[in-house]
């Protein structure tokens, strides 16, 4: 039996700043059975999420709500190549510290491609090479690398606009919120977990049905979570098949939930 009572698909978005409403952030929620449902902002005067209001419902979700698995379809850390080209030690934390300090893309008024284009920031400082990927993107053999930009289905724009709200709802639920697999390969049971996803591995299971791409690439990640939860699968998504140094490559750089 699963040890979550929800199910949260994120399809990200990096366009605009961070107070912008974007039709591209789609969120969809499913219990442990059971149809997988929108959530759409309330209050706010708009139908459309921001990514700082996101994040604020998301932190308050958590910290308040029961136990949820969160799949957010951009990439949480960098290649290797990056780490050793900039000097930086095998720490996501420290990573997320030093990303945040040159692309300070949470920063009102601050979009990615403002901080791509020297206006703010100092993204050149610690920029890396469309032709490195992770260890992840390789095994996907579709995934593009986080800093291929302007290209169809590239998650580079998401990447670099969403990890300084990870950093935040890190700083802000400490020990409250389990990042896979950073944390660790198996969560405890009882708590809430983050974890990048990649819908292109299951949205061509579900039936459209009238919902848009992103809508239905949100709705995708909740059900595969819920299907995989009930279905006694997901705890081997946890521990995908890798070496031992695969591992530790993975441990830096990150891994995509239910890829083997």
């Amino acid at each position: 039996m699963s040890s979550f009572a929800r199910f949260l698909g994120i399809d990200y978005s990096g366009a605009g700043v961070p107070t912008a409403r974007l039709p591209g952030l789609r969120v969809f929620e499913a219990g442990p059975e059971g149809a997988a449902l929108e959530v759409l902002p309330v209050g706010c005067g708009g139908k459309h999420w921001t990514r700082r209001g996101f994040t604020e419902w998301l932190e308050r979700e958590l910290r308040e709500g029961p136990p949820t698995l969160v799949g957010i379809d951009h990439a949480f850390s960098f290649p290797q190549r990056y780490f050793a080209a900039h000097g930086l030690g095998p720490d996501w934390d420290g990573f997320l510290d030093d990303f945040c300090e040159h692309w300070p893309t949470d920063g009102d008024g601050t979009s990615v491609e403002a901080v791509r284009r020297g206006k703010c920031g100092r993204g050149a400082a610690r920029g890396g090479n469309a032709r490195w990927r992770r260890l992840a993107e390789e095994r996907s053999g579709r995934a593009k690398s986080v800093f291929h930009f302007d290209v169809p289905g590239s998650v580079a724009k998401s990447t670099h606009a969403g990890l300084p709200w990870l950093r935040r709802l890190r700083r802000q639920l400490g020990a409250r919120l389990h990042f896979w697999p950073f944390d660790g390969w198996s969560p405890p049971r009882g708590g809430s977990v983050v974890a990048e996803v990649y819908p292109s591995l299951w949205s061509g299971s579900f039936a459209r049905q009238g919902r848009s791409p992103d809508q239905h690439d949100a709705y995708s990640v909740a059900r595969w979570m819920q299907e995989s939860a009930s279905g006694g699968t997901l705890g081997e998504a946890w521990v995908p098949r890798l070496a031992p140094n695969e591992r530790s490559i993975a441990r830096v750089e990150g891994w995509i939930l239910g890829l083997g």
